[in-house]
């Protein structure tokens, strides 16, 4: 059911982009505001665009008062951990006191549903490889705790009266959406998926392994990839459980499996027909041997039924997709 305008932040980013794409698909009316620092204005394909920052109070004000919006998707965000080491306040200003900006105006202008997008990274690194939502919250860098912050925020403000909210903690996402309409064009990306897909194109010269000595089957870290069609489509269950009357929740996303970096590497060369130039580096300090997500939870809750539970087809639509920035295809966007 169509419900006024949702306001998507962050909407022209990778996993933003899709949720936006889904969302327009199911009739809604959606505000994208995005600065672009990592996104691409060609990825927001249905809706108004607005360019601009989230924490920028005044240009809230001036949306929120000129569009009927009651519900927000937080997607604005940094994401690139080892740059959260380094450079932490950029990370404490961007996801968390931009986060607590648009809290605020959502808050005065009466928002009722409020869509958080998470990460996995508040667990820190979970004893036994595993988390589930009831797991302490124990991130290992400020980017998942920049995440947490808002975790609380949301929270707090709920309990005093403002929105009820969903946020969804994401595991690895990966893969494209399988038409080709969008992609993932982060530049100088760093998920492993889109890393080894760009080295398999000639776009990278080769794909590194960090760390082969992990207490797990073939020594190499276990993730658990989602693919982002999957998690999009836990936006619109989250969306209409919300508008339900359902509670404020916190919810995994991820398929309750793992896959090794190997298992990725062979699954690129598998998919591209030819070998990657892989090399075997140390261990990055705090990566865990294995990250596996512990779902049953968003099932139950949401009714969310994943349909690209299958790492060839994740790997698939990502590399077709980096085929098209390497062949600079018209119909794809990358930066410059």
């Amino acid at each position: 059911m169509k419900n006024n305008k949702i306001l998507v932040t962050g909407g022209a980013g990778y996993i933003g982009s899709h949720v936006a794409r889904q969302l327009g698909l199911a009739g809604e009316d959606l505000v994208t505001l995005d600065n672009l620092s990592t996104g691409f204005e060609a990825a927001v394909t249905t809706g108004t665009f607005i360019a601009g920052d989230t924490g920028d109070a005044a240009l809230l004000e001036r949306i929120f008062s000129e569009h009927k919006i009651d519900t927000v998707m937080h997607f604005a965000a940094h994401t690139v951990v080892p740059e959260s080491v380094s450079d932490p306040l950029k990370y404490y200003r961007n996801n968390t006191a931009s986060s607590r900006t648009l809290l605020e105006a959502s808050a005065s202008h009466g928002v009722r549903n409020f869509v958080f997008s998470s990460t996995a990274a508040v667990y820190g690194i979970p004893a036994g490889g595993q988390a589930s939502e009831e797991s302490p919250t124990q991130p290992i860098n400020p980017y998942g705790t920049s995440k947490l912050m808002t975790e609380w925020m949301l929270r707090d403000l709920s309990a005093a009266g403002g929105p009820r909210y969903v946020a969804l903690r994401y595991f690895n996402v990966a893969g494209c959406e399988p038409g080709g309409s969008i992609g993932q064009s982060t530049p100088k990306a760093t998920l492993l998926v889109k890393v080894a897909c760009e080295a398999a194109t000639g776009r990278r010269p080769g794909v590194s392994i960090f760390g082969t000595d992990f207490p797990t089957p073939d020594g190499t870290g276990l993730r658990d990839y989602i693919h982002v069609e999957d998690l999009a489509t836990a936006h619109l269950d989250a969306l209409r459980y919300l508008r339900k009357g359902g509670e404020s929740t916190v919810l995994n996303c991820g398929y309750g499996h793992g896959y090794s970096v190997r298992d990725v590497l062979a699954a690129v060369e598998k998919a591209s027909g030819s070998p990657l130039k892989i090399r075997e580096e140390a261990r990055r300090a705090g990566d865990p041997p294995e990250l596996i997500a512990v779902a049953d939870r968003i099932r139950k809750i949401l009714g969310w039924t994943p349909k690209y539970n299958d790492l060839d087809t994740i790997v698939r639509t990502s590399l077709e997709w980096e085929r098209k920035i390497a062949a600079r295809d018209p119909s794809a966007y990358w930066a410059a």
